[in-house]
């Protein structure tokens, strides 16, 4: 912990509070610019834009993921271990290779406008690519499977004799599931949802390549500020702020959680 994340997290601080060299890099004086830099409008814009994207980004892997974990659970049967191997088969392609799929599918002349104007149903392609949507679109399905794994887990071990009783005590199969089997496994919802917001929040891959750079994220900011602008140290302050934001988001819902 102390060679792969302690120190690594201390250069990164260090770089964070030195100048931008002339040629790059880092060089002296020590200044705390950096992060006052961060509270220009335009960049609390992209963090928001950031949060909301990484909100909707979880609620749509919950909000599918959920069914599917539920479905593989209860009634996947002697087919459980297939369709767990097809959650995870994604990830034995590159998340590069994966994206750039969805570039085919999305564009012009992708598949999907190419049936479409083939089908009659439109005359012209629509826009499907380079916007947020199509960011939207590739950061669930990127990350899908990290909200499906955990939810699996925690819906398997859920006693159904719980369920039984339920539906004894009159319980219809809705109010089982709002009443019963949702509470019961918040862990897994928790996991998920945190597993897919933590790396939403610091993807930029997807959003360079659908987003066509129309829908800069702070991922892309810090990858920007060490690549094209050579800023290490605004990036690094960017980087540590975010992770910051990020541990006292979890560190609140965590109170709150044991407050309940």
């Amino acid at each position: 912990m102390g060679a792969f994340f302690l120190l690594p997290l201390l250069i990164v601080l260090a770089y964070s509070i030195l100048s931008k060299g002339d040629y790059g890099g880092v060089a002296l004086p020590v200044t705390g610019a950096n992060y006052i830099r961060f509270l220009d409008p335009l960049y609390l814009r992209i963090l928001g834009r950031t949060f909301w994207m990484a909100a909707l980004t979880t609620a749509l892997c919950l909000a599918i993921g959920y069914p599917l974990a539920y479905f593989i659970a209860f009634y996947g049967g002697r087919w459980k271990p297939a369709l767990l191997f097809l959650v995870v088969m994604p990830f034995w392609t590159s998340f590069l290779v994966r994206t750039y799929a969805w570039i085919f599918l999305l564009r012009d002349t992708g598949l999907i406008n190419t049936i479409l104007i083939r089908l009659g149903w439109i005359r012209a392609p629509l826009p499907l690519l380079y916007n947020e949507g199509a960011v939207l679109v590739g950061l669930v399905y990127g990350f899908l499977p990290l909200t499906v794994l955990p939810l699996y887990a925690s819906i398997e071990r859920l006693d159904r004799t719980l369920l039984e009783a339920a539906a004894d005590l009159g319980a219809r199969p809705a109010v089982s599931l709002a009443r019963v089997t949702v509470p019961l496994t918040m862990p897994g919802i928790y996991a998920g949802g945190v597993l897919v917001f933590i790396s939403a929040l610091g993807a930029y891959i997807t959003p360079d390549l659908l987003g066509g750079g129309k829908s800069i994220l702070i991922g892309n900011l810090v990858q920007n500020q060490f690549t094209t602008a050579r800023d290490w140290p605004f990036g690094a302050a960017v980087s540590l702020l975010l992770m910051a934001v990020v541990v006292a988001a979890l560190q609140l819902y965590r109170r709150r959680e044991e407050a309940a």
